[in-house]
């Protein structure tokens, strides 16, 4: 099989404001619509995918519910139109969807989350932690105390806050997935709140393997390198979106739905002694 032909950079020049919407994207990406195809290896699961209605949250929902898995999504308020679309993917392979509006940086509406899923799919085996923050920065001076916490408090506060409701609920055989970032190893300067929070939530995610080990729980990361999402033109600049993925050796940035098998991957049983793993999808690019 042949590498997919997907879109490469200079892209026409676009911005939105945070979180962004997929339907302003041009070229639109890819989420496994139209290719993705299930072979049963979730068959069964129970799985709750946060920021699930668009970029890799929306590809990791829409290849668990072809793989088998009833599937809820966690997504914030404005943002009902994707959730919906994903909603309805979901829902035609036959699996159970259940959408949830919810900002996880707040713990009250997290814990109202984690219920309300637990209660409508009657369980709780795959956590994938994949809503985050993400803001462009021109210079230091630039970073207020405000921004600073607004990333920690999703990207990481709002991590450990999820999969400590989760765990009681999980079975040995549990499964925890973060969406960390290539910029825990290789930072982009400009990104500095962002590169820091998941330089934390790498390290988080081997120090949770460690300890819920002995309650059969895997906990890993999937590290993203430049990825064709709504976070783009919503949390870089203009000349920076143009020009997205063109450093990599493939010349283009990913798509969501080559993120996916990942996902399902580490959600599976089959990985049963994979635990505390940090696994990079960045098209060859090198980093630390």
């Amino acid at each position: 099989m042949a590498l997919p032909d997907y879109p490469r950079p200079p892209f026409k020049e676009q911005q939105q404001s945070f979180p962004g919407k997929t339907a302003k994207m041009d070229p639109r990406p890819d989420h496994g619509e139209d290719s993705y195809v299930g072979h049963g290896l979730l068959e069964g699961k129970k799985a709750l995918i946060t920021g699930g209605d668009s970029g890799i949250g929306a590809a990791v929902a829409i290849a668990y519910a072809r793989e088998g898995a009833d599937v809820a999504i966690a997504f914030l308020e404005g943002e009902e139109e994707d959730a919906a679309r994903i909603g309805g993917l979901i829902e035609a392979a036959g699996r159970k969807a259940v959408l949830v509006a919810c900002d996880v940086s707040d713990d009250r509406q997290a814990a109202s989350l984690v219920d309300h899923v637990n209660k409508a799919l009657g369980g709780i085996d795959v956590l994938v932690n994949n809503a985050a923050y993400q803001a462009f920065y021109e210079s230091f001076d630039d970073i207020t105390m405000d921004a600073w916490r607004r990333h920690f408090e999703t990207n990481v506060h709002a991590v450990f806050n999820l999969t400590r409701l989760c765990v009681p609920l999980m079975k040995n055989g549990g499964s925890v997935i973060n969406t960390a970032s290539v910029n825990s190893k290789k930072p982009t300067p400009n990104l500095l709140p962002y590169g820091a929070t998941k330089g934390a939530l790498a390290n988080l995610t081997i120090g949770m393997a460690g300890l819920l080990a002995e309650k059969g729980i895997r906990v890993n990361a999937v590290l993203p390198g430049p990825i064709w999402t709504p976070f783009i033109p919503a949390g870089m600049a203009a000349e920076e979106v143009k020009e997205f993925g063109s450093q990599t050796p493939f010349g283009r940035p990913g798509q969501p739905v080559e993120l996916a098998s990942a996902y399902v991957m580490l959600a599976a049983d089959t990985s049963s002694y994979t635990s505390g793993a940090l696994l990079t999808i960045s098209g060859g690019a090198a980093t630390l």
